[in-house]
């Protein structure tokens, strides 16, 4: 287990400091939007508006924008597990797959619940030393609690050498 999960949690459900990160590390997701509305060991949850900044020209949410959301969703969860860890784990999007179901044309909310998974893939990966890949699932809902997308973001985590 990583001590540094509280510490981690916290860091990013912190308004200055999560929009401090987004804005360096991921500047798209920044500008359009994606905020973390919760994260524990267990689940992530990830929204992304609806606004003119996101939106496509069919009037609804841009499929990137949306496929942002769900990546954070997960790798949220992937970066607790690996923060400040001794040894270094390296971690990779390999696949990613997703399934689109209704127009988002208004908040989307991406909720992962694969965190326990997620840390027993790692745990895994460090006790083996070989590469370990896991497919993590992330559901995009709207504000009527409507299935928009549907998203499986395969995961490679290795120990660094």
């Amino acid at each position: 287990m990583n001590p540094n999960k509280d510490h981690f949690i916290r860091l990013m459900l912190h308004p200055v400091k999560f929009r401090m990160f987004v804005f360096s590390k991921l500047p798209a997701a920044f500008f359009s939007g994606v905020r973390v509305k919760t994260i524990d060991e267990a689940q992530a949850v990830v929204t992304v508006p609806y606004k003119w900044f996101s939106q496509n020209p069919f009037k609804s949410t841009y499929f990137a924008c949306l496929a942002m959301a769900a990546e954070m969703s997960t790798g949220l969860l992937a970066m607790m597990n690996t923060y400040k860890r001794n040894p270094t784990i390296s971690m990779l999007v390999t696949g990613l797959e997703a399934a689109y179901f209704k127009k988002a044309t208004s908040i989307t909310t991406f909720i992962c619940a694969d965190g326990l998974a997620i840390t027993q893939t790692i745990e895994e990966a460090i006790a083996t030393g070989e590469g370990k890949i896991i497919k993590i699932k992330s559901t995009g809902k709207n504000d009527k609690d409507e299935l928009v997308a549907e998203f499986f973001i395969t995961w490679s985590f290795k120990v660094k050498k």
